[in-house]
């Protein structure tokens, strides 16, 4: 096993994309990342974890701004410092049509915000609250939004510095109202997010 883990270690992107297109191929189930030089198995979603993008959906599709929440976990995004990682955010805003054409691995240009919501696996930690923080600060986008089902919070970060991360957060427990500033222009009330808890 060690071997294995120093080998994917030193793997390249090239050879991530190949072997995520394979697994992709033969494993419904499975989907990769790969992020901080590590592949990671982004986790299966549970009912909940599905209630909770299509409410950000909902919340997004009702203000009639012309950006839409990709959701589900299939838009792959090349970030980190040089476009080095590949992830598979649980949502992205974009405008309509950002995606068109892009392939697997799609630039982040247009991305205006990605969502995780945190899973109940032995990773998610790690992965989603501080790889890909540092990732999508990178990558230039410019929200990141963690949906976090262990301690019923919302958090906004913004304002990327490549190098350091997000250097502007906002924490609001489930219950309270969360403001997201333009070009998001909304109020986020995530009373109902306390029903999506395990």
């Amino acid at each position: 096993m060690t071997v294995m883990t120093q080998h994917m270690a030193q793997m390249s992107v090239e050879e991530f994309e190949e072997l995520a297109a394979h697994v992709a191929k033969r494993f419904d189930a499975v989907r990769l990342e790969f992020i901080n030089g590590r592949v990671g198995i982004k986790g299966m979603t549970d009912g909940n974890h599905s209630e909770v993008i299509r409410w950000l959906q909902e919340c997004f599709l009702l203000t009639g701004s012309g950006l839409w929440l990709y959701g589900g976990g299939e838009l792959g995004l090349r970030i980190e410092k040089y476009r080095k990682g590949r992830a598979l955010p649980d949502a992205v805003l974009a405008p309509r049509g950002t995606f068109a054409g892009k392939g697997d691995w799609a630039e982040t240009q247009g991305v205006i915000m990605t969502v995780e919501v945190t899973s109940y696996d032995s990773d998610t930690h790690r992965r989603d609250r501080e790889e890909k923080p540092a990732g999508y600060a990178d990558a230039g986008i410019p929200y990141y939004l963690l949906i976090d089902r262990d301690d019923c919070s919302v958090t906004l970060f913004s304002v990327p510095v490549p190098g350091e991360g997000y250097s502007s957060t906002v924490r609001k427990s489930f219950g309270q109202k969360l403001s997201l500033p333009e070009p998001l222009g909304i109020e986020l009330d995530t009373e109902e997010l306390k029903q999506y808890v395990d």
